[in-house]
């Protein structure tokens, strides 16, 4: 088995949405092996120790097996050792694990078409 890329890898063991998010966060130096920056092209290879920070999360995690394809949660966690800390564990679980896919949070911003006509409803009233 070839060794995969290491922005493909962080995006099959689903680290990231996207291998997209996952070049730019490695290029921006998010991703860190032995505490020095590295390229998208970097091969990964087993016991490879990296360092990630994404805008909700930070990990540490080690490689143990070898991923060239995106597979479902069960099977990703299989392929590498989170040795994150306690105390940064402990803070993302305050953040939760969802992806940050850029868009608005529900009910924020902009009202719903419904909300919209209530509004516009309320207001007809008031001017009466």
């Amino acid at each position: 088995m070839d060794k995969p890329r290491l922005d493909k890898y962080l995006w099959s063991i689903r680290l990231f949405k996207t291998r997209t998010q996952a070049t730019e966060a490695i290029d921006s130096g998010r991703v860190k092996w032995n505490n020095s920056n590295v390229k998208p092209s970097r091969a990964v290879s087993v016991g490879d120790r990296y360092s990630v920070k994404t805008p909700d999360r930070k990990w540490t995690i080690e490689v143990t097996g070898l991923l060239n394809t995106r597979v479902g949660y069960e099977d990703a966690i299989k392929n590498y050792i989170d040795l994150t800390s306690e105390e940064e564990k402990e803070l993302n679980r305050h953040v939760g694990t969802s992806f940050y896919t850029g868009k608005r949070l529900s009910k924020t911003g902009h009202p719903t078409k419904k909300q919209r006509r209530d509004l516009d409803n309320f207001l007809e009233d008031g001017n009466d």
